[in-house]
C-alpha cells in the first residue's frame, strides 16, 4: 500500500526555517570568539606582572575593530604610579598594538612589546593628567577583530 505525501504546511515550513536559522546563528557564534575571550588573553598577558606586584583593575575596554583602524581611549594616570596596559584579541594570528600618549601628544610608554594576539605598554607618568591609549588591529584574518584592553598599577 502506498502512502500519500503529507500536504504542505506553511506552519511547518516556517518552523523548519526558524530551526535552520537558529542553528546557523549558534554555529557562527561558536566559530568566532568574543570580547570575553579577548579579555581572557589580555589578563593572561598580565599574569607575569601580577607576580611582580601589579594590581589589575576590574575595569577594561573592549570592542571590535577593522584592520588598520585605531581607537583612542582617554584615561587619567597619576604621577608616582607605574602602569602596564595589556591588550588581547580572540584571533591568534592577529597583530595588535597599544601605545600611550600624554596630553601634549608625546609618546609616554617606557616599554612595550607585541606577540601574536597580545600587546602591552608600560607607563611611568611624569605628571598626573590625561593620557591617550591608542589601540589598533594592525593585521588580522577577519574583517573585524575583537579586542580587550586591561591595565594594572603599582
Amino acid at each position: 500500500m502506498k502512502t500519500l505525501p503529507r500536504p504542505f504546511s506553511l506552519k511547518t515550513a516556517f518552523r523548519n526555517l526558524a530551526i535552520v536559522c537558529l542553528g546557523v546563528a549558534l554555529l557562527s557564534q561558536t566559530a568566532r570568539a568574543t570580547i570575553d575571550d579577548a579579555l581572557s588573553y589580555a589578563l593572561q598577558a598580565a599574569d607575569p606582572y601580577v607576580k611582580e606586584g601589579f594590581t589589575v583593575r576590574e575595569d577594561y575596554w573592549g570592542g571590535d575593530l577593522p584592520v588598520k583602524q585605531q581607537k583612542a581611549i582617554v584615561h587619567q594616570l597619576f604621577k608616582g604610579n607605574e602602569y602596564w596596559f595589556w591588550m588581547g584579541t580572540d584571533e591568534k594570528g592577529a597583530k595588535i598594538s597599544v601605545h600611550v600618549y600624554d596630553s601634549n601628544g608625546n609618546i609616554a610608554e617606557v616599554e612595550k612589546w607585541q606577540k601574536p594576539h597580545f600587546a602591552a605598554a608600560r607607563v611611568i607618568p611624569k605628571a598626573t593628567g590625561t593620557y591617550y591609549l591608542i589601540v589598533e588591529i594592525e593585521k588580522a584574518e577577519h574583517e573585524r577583530t575583537h579586542w580587550a584592553l586591561s591595565y594594572g598599577f603599582r
